[in-house]
């Protein structure tokens, strides 16, 4: 199993606009084959000392194996959400990993 989890940062974070915007861009995504498992979501209410909250959006995808993940990386539909959305966002930060 590989594991892509996606933070995103908006320029406008109270902007409703500029989330629906990223969240259409992510549902796109959706129609990538070798995605097994996709959730997009907001932080949740939890508030503890060790839970990032500061991002806006965030992406989890789950893939069979790692060449599954690199074939997404290329797809024409990621290629297209990130031509189309990177305007929406200053910061992102992804963590990836692997089965132990």
């Amino acid at each position: 199993m590989f594991v892509h989890h996606v933070y995103f940062w908006l320029k406008n974070s109270g902007s409703a606009e500029d989330k629906a915007k990223l969240q259409q861009g992510l549902e796109q995504l959706k129609a990538v084959e070798t995605i097994q498992t996709i959730h997009i979501g907001v932080p949740a209410t939890t508030d503890r000392p060790v839970i990032e909250r500061g991002y806006d959006v965030s992406l989890l995808l789950i893939f069979n194996n790692l060449e599954d993940h690199d074939t997404y990386q290329v797809h024409p539909l990621h290629q297209k959400f990130v031509e189309e959305c990177a305007s929406l966002w200053t910061k992102v930060v992804i963590y990836d990993s692997v089965d132990i």
